[in-house]
């Protein structure tokens, strides 16, 4: 894995929806170098401690990686008041993300609230072999639909309130979609959401790869901080680490 601390352009900044901020930053090297499901660690000014976010797509004909967060605290929302023209200290491309199983084939891609951004590069890599789950709150919550349309993936929309798409949860028209004809599941999102996800991946005997989130520190495995329980391939238990041995996980791998 090549990393390095980067000092990049931010070159563009959108409001997605309340709350929810896009940013495009310029460099050259980073979008070379960058993996779908991979995450930035990114410097905010005033705080000792960087803000892991995950990596929503790249462009490498205009030599930007794009990110998509949303404000949680103090430190996202001072992020949130940079503006183009603004230099980003960067540390990245971080983590092992998703790995793809088949491009020729059908893939599934679910995601829920703001765990769908990391899925964008990832399902861009399948074009039309990509069937994407999305699933928010309400309509007012709802981002990058139609940079998935844009990427040739077949969209399905659930909304929990149903203003838009289907009411309910991604789990219905997943399980409907595993019914029809297994396919590799690549997911983000809650921990309730991808625990569901698992076990139906689990009953239809399809791979499934989850990219989690917690706490972090370091970004690099030195600190330990972000432990996740796992079960390794002799049937122990033991721990590994989010922001190094993942964000990406095999869902069966991981104890929910």
């Amino acid at each position: 894995m090549s990393y390095d601390v980067r000092q990049s352009l931010l070159v563009a900044k959108e409001q997605l929806a309340p709350g929810i901020f896009d940013y495009r930053l310029q460099d050259a090297w980073l979008a070379g170098q960058a993996k779908p499901g991979q995450f930035l660690h990114i410097l905010v000014p005033g705080k000792t401690l960087r803000r892991p976010i995950s990596i929503c797509d790249v462009d490498p004909a205009a030599q930007t990686v794009r990110i998509v967060f949303e404000v949680r605290g103090e430190g996202t929302a001072v992020l949130a008041a940079a503006q183009p023209g603004d230099v980003v200290d960067v540390l990245g491309p971080l983590g092992h993300g998703f790995a793809p199983v088949n491009q020729q084939g059908r893939a599934l891609f679910v995601g829920g609230g703001i765990g769908v951004p990391p899925l964008l590069y990832a399902a861009r890599q399948y074009g039309g072999n990509a069937t994407v789950i999305l699933g928010f709150r309400n309509r007012e919550a709802i981002i990058l639909q139609q940079d998935f349309v844009n990427a040739g993936c077949r969209v399905l929309l659930t909304t929990d309130d149903g203003s838009a798409g289907a009411k309910g949860l991604v789990t219905a028209p997943l399980e409907q979609e595993l019914q029809q004809s297994p396919a590799p599941v690549y997911a983000c999102g809650p921990t309730p959401m991808l625990r569901g996800v698992a076990a139906l991946a689990k009953r239809y005997q399809t791979p499934c790869q989850v990219s989690l989130e917690e706490r972090m520190g370091c970004g690099v495995g030195a600190c330990l901080v972000c432990a996740c329980k796992v079960r390794r391939a002799d049937g122990s238990e033991g721990y590994l680490h989010v922001c190094k041995d993942g964000p990406v996980f095999d869902a069966q791998e991981v104890i929910w």
